[in-house]
């Protein structure tokens, strides 16, 4: 083998390792990360939660708010919202690979994303696929981001994938520290959720 052919191969390797080893967040703020990476390992552990709040969107000059529902069972949705835009009631369900819009008074809709339904039918590039871990207070772990800690060690801020998360509050729920009220921002979107009843699940164990 060509010594030159030798040095391509182990830079490639190193340059592959690093990158494989390349942390996916970017840690801020005043909180402690060893108490951030034992709440993260926690609050990952939950894969069903039923939230019930209220929520408020604002988009392309256009604002409403309404009553939010969501029941989450491992990998299966249902999110239900009542009154936001003056849209009526809406319900999106599904799992990976199927999901269904409903919206009151104007039929029912299919595609193999969230985002994709939601931006064909109510205007919205909203990240569902991203929600079910920033409604938890985390981070989706399938792309970068950069995290500010508060002074308990928890998310003040999210940035991801063009997306700002602020987390204005939590609440304490079964030995959970969940958040409570959360503020969206992107893509001429904005979103505030307020969650009044947190009731998470471990469906795991």
């Amino acid at each position: 083998m060509r010594l030159k052919h030798l040095f391509a191969i182990v830079l490639f390797t190193v340059l592959g390792g690093c990158a494989a080893f390349a942390p996916q967040e970017a840690l801020q703020g005043h909180g402690d990360p060893a108490r951030w990476k034992a709440h993260k390992q926690q609050t990952e552990a939950l894969d069903g939660w039923q939230i019930n709040g209220k929520v408020g969107i604002r988009a392309s000059g256009d604002s409403g708010s309404g009553t939010l529902f969501w029941l989450q069972r491992r990998d299966y949705f249902d999110i239900r919202l009542s009154g936001p835009l003056g849209r009526g009631a809406s319900r999106l369900t599904g799992h990976r690979g199927e999901v269904v819009l409903e919206v009151a008074n104007q039929g029912r809709y299919q595609a193999a994303s969230p985002e994709a339904l939601l931006e064909e039918q109510m205007g919205w590039r909203l990240p569902v696929s991203h929600l079910i871990w920033w409604v938890r207070g985390l981070p989706a772990p399938d792309s970068r981001s950069r995290l500010t800690l508060d002074g308990d060690s928890r998310l003040a801020r999210l940035e991801q994938d063009d997306w700002q998360v602020d987390y204005l509050s939590y609440a304490e729920q079964n030995g959970y520290w969940l958040p409570q009220r959360i503020k969206l921002h992107g893509h001429d979107l904005d979103v505030t959720l307020v969650i009044k009843d947190w009731q998470p699940r471990r469906l795991g164990q």
